[in-house]
């Protein structure tokens, strides 16, 4: 099965979840080495026009979402969070080759693991510095940034050995330097392939498609046997922004079925999560009885079967592609349970706590009476022990 919706971590959990909101951002934060920016593979009015054109055809937005690009860029040499962050992620490895001989080369690359961290705790510093101001209505807005490092170095860089961006679930790095291209360990017709270092546009795409709206490589796939995300190149080549072996940069109708699938299963996770709360939340005050004892049962139940029906409609509106349809579904659902948590609440609001006393159990004089008399029996013996064992001591 491939898997081309939300990413999935090794327990198979989402990674990236996408909640619905109105209005997306995406902010370009280009960081330069040079004296003078360069351009060349970095079109990013190219970046937004593919994600542009397909939002006004209908794709990748639902309802009434909106969808804009902003562009900043700070100078490397007038950032220390971005040197910090560069050195902290920067390491090495080392590779074999076959010349005359067998020989080690030690090669550098970038963590973007410590570079996330790294910028993660600086974001506000690096906003101030880029000049970013939130602007007056988008405090709700989902805001992407997008780091790319225009290092002024001549030797390939690249993050985590093979990529020249890395998504993650806050944001997406990217990296280039002054080299051309360089060969990767990926082979198509027994040739090596050949990355282009300078290029962005595409891993761009890629990456973007990835955070925003979590939709997956087209090489990974899941594996219920495993349970966990399998590499396999096999769907990777045509018509797609992911892996080495294509040059496209377009979406395809799997790419931008599944951005609007994934909106729609992360409301629907989401309320049902919720239901499940409510349930708990009304079996932990005693369940139907409480229900009942407030009038309330008939109400909860017809909100219940209410929630439940259009939920079985949201699912098949996805099944069918109607994602519209089933954005619909989604929102009126979300009345229906606000209602039966309303329902839940007043009806704990109404609990009141209560001490039922039992009486004492009365007085054993039976069994009283039974020890005393054993006790008095004992005691007769005792002091008679003399005269009823007379008889026996004479024979000795």
């Amino acid at each position: 099965m491939r898997s081309n919706n939300l990413l999935k971590d090794r327990k198979g959990r989402l990674r990236i979840p996408v909640y619905f909101e109105d209005t997306l951002v995406v902010q370009l934060i280009h960081v330069y080495g040079s004296e003078v920016k360069d351009s060349s593979g970095l079109d990013w009015e190219f970046v937004k026009r593919t994600f542009m054109d397909e939002a006004e055809n209908g794709g990748l937005l639902l309802g009434e979402q909106k969808l804009s690009f902003k562009s900043y860029s700070v100078n490397y040499r007038e950032c220390p969070i971005c040197s910090f962050a560069v050195s902290r992620g920067m390491n090495s490895y080392t590779s074999r080759f076959l010349f005359d001989n067998y020989t080690l080369i030690v090669s550098e690359y970038l963590d973007s693991k410590h570079m996330h961290r790294a910028l993660t705790d600086s974001a506000e510093e690096l906003r101030r510095v880029a000049g970013i101001v939130e602007e007056e209505g988008n405090e709700f807005a989902r805001v992407l940034p997008v780091y790319v490092f225009d290092l002024d170095i001549n030797t390939p860089l690249l993050l985590d050995r093979y990529h020249q961006s890395v998504a993650f679930r806050d944001m997406v790095i990217a990296v280039r330097t002054r080299g051309t291209q360089t060969v990767s360990d990926y082979t198509c017709n027994g040739r090596h392939v050949f990355v282009h270092t300078r290029d962005l546009e595409r891993p761009l795409v890629g990456s973007i498609l990835q955070s925003m709206w979590g939709v997956s490589s087209t090489h990974l796939t899941w594996s219920p046997r495993h349970n966990t995300t399998l590499v396999d190149y096999t769907w990777s080549i045509g018509q797609t922004p992911f892996g080495p072996f294509s040059d496209i940069s377009s979406l395809s109708f799997v790419q931008k079925d599944a951005a609007k699938r994934n909106v729609l299963l992360t409301s629907l996770n989401t309320t049902i999560t919720s239901a499940i709360d409510v349930i708990d939340s009304a079996v932990a005050y005693g369940g139907d009885v409480i229900l009942r004892k407030q009038n309330r049962h008939s109400e909860f139940m017809q909100r219940w079967n209410l929630l439940q029906y259009k939920l079985d409609k949201t699912v098949s509106a996805l099944s069918h592609n109607e994602f519209e349809m089933a954005l619909y579904y989604l929102r009126s659902a979300a009345h229906d349970l606000y209602s039966v948590h309303s329902v839940v609440y007043l009806a704990s609001q109404q609990v009141e706590a209560s001490l039922n006393c039992f009486k004492d159990p009365p007085f054993p004089w039976g069994t009283v009476s039974v020890s005393g008399f054993g006790l008095m029996a004992l005691g007769y013996v005792y002091s008679k022990r003399d005269r009823l064992f007379r008889s026996k001591r004479k024979q000795f």
